[in-house]
């Protein structure tokens, strides 16, 4: 999207406890590759996301772990892209690579956003993707070890009903989680 023309601002969700700290090194290594590569500045924030993790895994359906993941994340990147005077949200999206990547998985992490979302990677295969991510340099990057998300449910849904996201997020403090980890960004690049 940056090659195209668009300014990017990067925004990573911190999921530590579910992670470890090896996923902000190598996000700041992936932020400094593309701006190398796009010869722009791309300014790399971090908000925090394992509080969220948290109650979600304490609160709600186990197996739509991901999809609720997914949503809050979008919610957070939205307030955060209106505070920064951005015009939309940028994914990278695969159809089908996790369970979050489902059609309908998209669809539930998505409705009633209000907000423009690209999916440049979208009809893309995986390995299409490390094709391109190596001819740019972030494929050896993007393969350093981390640890995986703790958060993962043994069986996350991949066909998830939207009334039961919608049920499962009225019985969350969604929009205070929103707000707490969109006021939770600090620019770390």
């Amino acid at each position: 999207m940056a090659a195209r023309g668009a300014d990017v601002i990067l925004l990573h969700m911190d999921n530590r406890p579910y992670t470890d700290s090896r996923c902000i090194e190598k996000v700041k290594k992936l932020a400094a590759r593309l701006s190398d590569v796009c010869e722009k500045e791309m300014p790399l924030y971090v908000a925090d996301h394992g509080m969220n993790q948290t109650i979600i895994r304490r609160r709600s359906d186990s197996s739509y772990q991901c999809v609720l993941c997914k949503r809050l994340m979008m919610r957070v990147a939205k307030e955060f892209a209106l505070r920064n005077g951005c015009s939309g949200i940028i994914m990278g999206d695969s159809m089908g690579q996790v369970a979050s990547q489902t059609l309908r998985n998209i669809r539930s992490e998505s409705s009633d956003l209000g907000f423009p979302v690209a999916r440049p990677l979208i009809g893309l295969d995986k390995l299409e993707i490390e094709t391109m991510a190596k001819k740019i340099g972030t494929y050896e990057i993007s393969i350093i070890p981390e640890a995986p998300c703790g958060a993962v449910p043994q069986r996350p849904i991949t066909e998830a009903n939207l009334s039961k996201v919608m049920m499962l997020q009225s019985e969350l403090d969604f929009d205070d989680m929103v707000r707490a980890s969109a006021d939770s960004t600090e620019r770390i690049q």
